[in-house]
């Protein structure tokens, strides 16, 4: 590889003795330098060719490379212990699943009685319940807490005093949880994690942030059949009992 300097490697080499210029001359230049001294043009000749067949004895090779970001065991268990010990300043409760944290990417730590579902939803029942599961068109009533992945509350409809009511298949619930309460029962309690992909849409009206987890704590209470009807002709609505 040759190298270019842009500053002579001898000043004394690179002076060059100007010429006049010839008019009466055919040739196809317009200027023209007059030629070296012969021991003067083989110095520079010799001095071009070390540079071009030697380039590293002036200036050493340097090894250039990318930083690849390793994962460290150590790192992820001070992760963990960092988010276990924030959860138990925010009163998190039992078995509420950890969160491993870097940057964007998240593991979730849980134990073994949790499931994922093939969309990514993750949940824990902790009570089954009896009955049938809801239907489009069907008003689901339900208690829920919300948590972020701090294990801080965010939400929850027992300190509103009153329980949701939201009809199914009207794109009214978030879709990790309406995923999440579809296949419960009446009486069923049920932990649903939330990944960012099925999470709610975030922005200033809302108390979600990007790119995070989302805990709900679920009780279905009942479900009501609903049917619409019409009033004097032109005014209709949705009744459920």
């Amino acid at each position: 590889m040759v190298m270019i300097l842009s500053t002579p490697l001898y000043p004394s080499l690179t002076l060059l003795r100007e010429t006049k210029v010839s008019l009466s001359r055919n040739k196809r230049s317009v200027c023209s330098l007059s030629e070296e001294p012969k021991d003067q043009s083989l110095r520079r000749r010799s001095v071009v060719y070390v540079l071009a067949t030697t380039p590293c004895l002036l200036f050493p090779a340097l090894f250039s490379y990318a930083k690849t970001k390793s994962k460290s065991p150590y790192d992820e268990r001070r992760l963990l212990e960092q988010n276990k010990r924030i959860q138990r300043e925010n009163n998190a409760p039992d078995e509420f699943p950890n969160f491993v944290r870097e940057g964007f990417e998240v593991k979730v730590v849980a134990s073994d009685n949790y499931v994922k579902a093939d969309s990514g939803l993750i949940y824990r029942d902790f009570n089954v319940g009896q009955g049938d599961c809801p239907k489009d068109g069907q008003q689901v009533i339900f208690h829920y807490i919300g948590y972020n992945e701090s294990g801080r509350r965010i939400d929850s409809t027992y300190i509103q005093g009153s329980p949701a009511r939201i009809r199914m298949g009207t794109n009214a619930l978030v879709p990790g949880f309406e995923m999440g309460i579809r296949d419960m029962k009446p009486g069923g309690r049920r932990r649903i994690i939330i990944p960012p992909e099925l999470g709610p849409p975030v922005g200033p009206s809302t108390f979600f942030s990007s790119k995070q987890f989302e805990v709900f704590d679920v009780e279905l209470l009942s479900i009501q059949n609903c049917e619409r009807r019409t009033i004097i002709g032109f005014y209709s609505d949705v009744t459920c009992s």
